[in-house]
């Protein structure tokens, strides 16, 4: 299957200049994400045998992390924006191209040493999935790779991750 004739390009959002990679057609596509959801967890399931958690980051990474977790028969871990969970947190400040931002994690989700797959929609510059593994790793959990529906090579957003395995199905 072609997942990139499923992707549609939408120029110039959010500002000018920006080709934006919409994955809401793929997502209404019900053959093209039964495809993008096995294929990723099939590939994700190479990487190691025994994955406790997926982490997805708010939002896409909810929508193709849980389906992943599923398949793999892992727990399922969401990765929030800052003050959107009602429980105690870990967070990271990071860096983002016009000031900061902040990523938080339930202090009771995850425990050291578990094994953690990370999953999102999409790695460009590798901000958010950098911090996301920074996080983990300040928890003391072991990060056995990154699985990505989308990579924006260009970006070279994988400089910025942790030497482990990293799957993207589609690049650009």
């Amino acid at each position: 299957m072609d997942l990139k004739s499923l992707i549609r390009d939408i120029p110039d959002f959010p500002k000018p200049g920006i080709l934006f990679r919409d994955v809401t057609t793929l997502l209404s596509d019900p053959a093209g994400l039964r495809y993008t959801i096995d294929l990723l967890a099939q590939k994700c399931s190479e990487i190691e045998l025994e994955v406790d958690y997926i982490i997805g980051m708010e939002s896409r990474g909810f929508i193709f992390g849980a389906p992943v977790a599923y398949k793999l028969g892992a727990g399922f871990i969401p990765v929030r924006k800052k003050g959107k969970l009602p429980a105690a947190v870990h967070s990271i400040e990071y860096q983002l191209e016009y000031g900061t931002d902040t990523l938080e994690v339930h202090q009771d989700a995850l425990k050291p040493g578990c094994k953690i797959l990370i999953v999102d929609d999409l790695i460009a510059t590798g901000g958010t999935a950098s911090a996301t593994a920074k996080l983990v790793q300040k928890i003391d959990c072991e990060l056995i790779g990154f699985g990505f529906i989308i990579e924006l090579r260009d970006l070279q957003g994988r400089k910025h991750l942790p030497d482990v395995p990293i799957i993207s199905l589609v690049e650009y």
